[in-house]
């Protein structure tokens, strides 16, 4: 029988029996479908992650010299340990790294963990929960801030720890509605009074996260208010995405002979760039990918025994039709192929289906939450190489007790 004939066969037989066929079907659509739509997630997520958070967090073209690796989660107990007694990052060594990267565009010192909170208040305008840095001058360029009103904060703000603060856009925007309304405005910030010098232009959200609500301090300022932080951070801009890999060697070189480490001694710090974020995200989201296999085996294997349990009972009911075939010299061979193709196309038939609905999940969860979706071509041909060779798999059965079916006791059959 040619491919072409058992193609067409198969289809008629499908169509003719569409809702057994939907009902067949449907573990493999649902499970196809879930691998479609997680994959999509979870890829978005990875290409997010890489295009936007860590611009976010870090900045462009930037790199940090930290007490704490970004990549903390994942690290065992011991390293956490070893990390727990390293030094304080200081301003000495901000100036260290400054020294040593005369061509950086910037180099900034910041607080770090644990990050403030505190209410922001206006007379009887209240903000609440607004993250609060302290920062030196240099860390809005290299967080790449451009300004909605007012002036940056300059060096004599923390040299003079002026109470002076900048402010995020939905900050400034809930407590007087518009930017240029809260320059020189007195708020309150931990109890204390603040003069508004400016205030940063709309960022905008990362997943439904705003970076538009925190207040910015003086460093000298916020150490006055808050006290010593037990991590402080050194942010470095470099002019290109080119010069960060050398700038983080030269900074690496700079820390250690600072902090007189020996050439056999471990770094008592972390130099990170925004990778070290990705990598993280790649970490967690590849423990989903080692569980994305089993639970789509799980749907795979049920709707698989299904497909065979129904072919089987097409064997049944069609035993007069194969009986017909093999007396007007149809073969062992032809049976066969009839029977695994029709296995096959259905299957198919449930992985064009389960592609199509793990499509529209991944849409509709990238249009109704601020999770990204990217539906990429291998998982779509994975889907379907799975929806096919699962027919193959457990049509074999099935095809084979058709192609062994004596002819003359198949056309007795009623």
């Amino acid at each position: 029988m040619p491919l072409r004939e058992a193609f067409r066969l198969a289809l008629q037989a499908i169509l003719s029996s569409k809702l057994r066929s939907f009902f067949t079907l449907l573990g493999i659509i649902v499970s196809v479908g879930f691998l479609v739509a997680v994959v999509a997630i979870i890829q978005g997520m990875n290409a997010y992650v890489k295009e936007n958070i860590t611009g976010a967090v870090i900045g462009t073209n930037a790199f940090q010299v930290r007490r704490t690796p970004l990549a903390i989660g994942l690290l065992d107990d011991e390293e956490i340990k070893a990390i727990a007694k390293r030094p304080l990052i200081t301003v000495e060594d901000a100036e260290v790294v400054r020294r040593a990267l005369p061509h950086a565009d910037a180099v900034a010192f910041q607080s770090g963990w644990p990050t403030p909170t505190s209410d922001v208040i206006y007379r009887n305008q209240r903000v609440g929960d607004v993250l609060v840095f302290g920062i030196t001058p240099p860390y809005q360029l290299v967080r790449d801030y451009r300004f909605a009103a007012g002036e940056p904060m300059a060096d004599p703000d923390v040299r003079e720890r002026r109470y002076i603060t900048v402010l995020g856009f939905d900050v400034a925007e809930k407590l007087f509605g518009d930017a240029d309304r809260a320059i020189g405005r007195r708020i309150r910030i931990a109890g204390r009074e603040f003069t508004v010098k400016s205030v940063i232009a709309r960022k905008g959200k990362v997943l439904g996260q705003s970076f538009d609500g925190f207040a910015l301090l003086p460093y000298s300022t916020f150490e006055t208010v808050y006290g010593r932080r037990k991590t402080t951070t050194v942010s470095v801009k470099m002019r290109t995405a080119d010069e960060v890999e050398d700038g983080m060697a030269l900074a690496e070189e700079a820390m250690r002979v600072a902090h007189r480490l020996r050439p056999n001694e471990p770094n008592d710090f972390t130099v990170d760039k925004a990778d070290a974020l990705v990598a993280f995200w790649k970490s967690l989201t590849r423990i989903l990918f080692t569980v994305i296999p089993a639970v789509v085996c799980i749907g795979i294997v049920v709707g698989g025994i299904v497909i065979m349990n129904i072919m089987l009972m097409t064997v049944n009911e069609r035993t007069r039709e194969i009986g017909l075939r093999k007396s007007l010299g149809a073969t062992r061979r032809d049976i066969r192929r009839q029977f695994l193709v029709e296995a096959a196309t259905l299957s198919f038939c449930g992985g064009v289906l389960g592609v199509a609905a793990g499509w529209g999940l991944a849409l509709l969860v990238a249009s109704a939450t601020p999770l990204p979706a990217r539906v990429t071509l291998w998982s779509v041909s994975v889907a379907l190489a799975v929806g096919a060779g699962t027919g193959l798999l457990f049509g074999v059965y099935p095809a084979t007790r058709a192609a062994r079916l004596d002819p003359i006791t198949a056309l007795r059959a009623e």
